[in-house]
C-alpha cells in the first residue's frame, strides 16, 4: 500500500504531458461522458478528468451521488440515476460511462443495465471479477456495510455490499454486454489496493495496463490517452 504514496508523482508528470493539454489525442464530439468515484470518495478529486475531457470536446458530468458509501442501488436510484437521464436529454446521444476503482463496478453495471443507452464503459482500476483488496480497505468495506445495514434498514438487502447479495446492481453488472459497447478495462500491475488480476476483462484487445499506482489512475497520462482513444473507436 506504501506505493500508493506515489500518486503525486502522477500528478505532476499529468500536467507536463501533451495529453493534458489535448495534443496528440482524438478530439471529442460533444457527447456526454459521466464520470463515477471510487469507493469513499466524491466527484471533488476527478477535475482534472472532468477538466480534460471538457478540453479535448466531451461534455463531462459528475455523478452528483455525493460520497460513493452507500448501496450501489439506492446510489442509481437518488443523483446518479438523474444525472445520467440528464446527460440523455440534454446531448440526445448515448453515453459513456468512466469508473474509478468501484465507481467502475458501478459503470458495467450501469452499460448491463442500459445497453441501448450506453456507447463506452472504462474502468479504472475496478474489481470486476471479485473483490480481493488490502486487508486494510477489507476492513474499511465491512464498516460501510454495517452502517449501510443500520441506516436503510429493510430498504436493503442482508448481503448488501457483498458478493453474495441478489439485489439488480449485481444481476446487471455480471450480463455479458453487447458488442454495441466498447468496453475497456485499465489496470496497473503495482495496484497497491486491489488485486489487479480482477482488474480486467480477460480479452486482450479490451485490457490495458498502465504503470502507477490505484488512485492514480484518476491523474496517469498513459491511461488519460488510453480514454481519448478507446472513446473516439467507439464513436467510429
Amino acid at each position: 500500500m506504501w506505493q500508493e504514496a506515489l500518486v503525486g508523482v502522477e500528478v505532476v508528470l499529468l500536467h507536463a504531458s501533451p495529453v493534458y493539454y489535448g495534443l496528440g489525442v482524438p478530439k471529442g464530439d460533444g457527447s456526454a461522458v459521466i464520470l463515477i468515484p471510487g469507493f469513499l470518495a466524491s466527484d471533488v478529486y476527478l477535475v482534472e478528468l472532468y477538466a480534460w475531457l471538457s478540453r479535448i470536446g466531451y461534455r463531462p458530468y459528475y455523478s452528483g451521488m455525493g460520497v460513493n458509501n452507500e448501496c450501489p442501488n439506492l446510489l442509481m436510484e437518488r443523483g446518479l440515476g438523474r444525472t445520467i437521464e440528464r446527460a440523455l436529454y440534454e446531448t440526445e446521444r448515448r453515453i459513456h460511462v468512466i469508473g474509478h476503482s468501484l465507481g467502475g463496478v458501478i459503470a458495467r453495471s450501469i452499460a448491463g443495465k442500459h445497453p441501448e443507452e450506453v456507447a463506452t464503459v472504462i474502468t479504472l482500476g475496478s474489481p470486476l471479477r471479485g473483490t480481493v483488496m488490502h486487508p486494510k480497505l477489507l476492513e474499511a468495506v465491512e464498516i460501510v456495510r454495517r452502517q449501510i445495514l443500520e441506516n436503510n434498514g429493510k430498504s436493503v438487502l442482508p448481503s448488501c455490499y457483498t458478493g453474495r447479495c441478489a439485489c439488480s446492481f449485481l444481476s446487471t453488472l455480471r450480463r455479458k454486454l453487447p458488442s454495441t459497447i466498447t468496453e475497456t478495462a485499465i489496470y496497473t500491475k503495482t495496484d497497491g489496493l486491489v488485486d489487479w488480476r480482477y482488474c480486467v476483462t480477460g480479452d486482450p484487445e479490451k485490457d490495458f495496463e498502465v504503470a502507477g499506482t490505484h488512485v492514480g489512475l484518476a491523474f496517469n497520462p498513459v491511461a488519460y490517452g488510453i480514454i481519448a482513444d478507446r472513446l473516439a473507436a467507439a464513436r467510429d
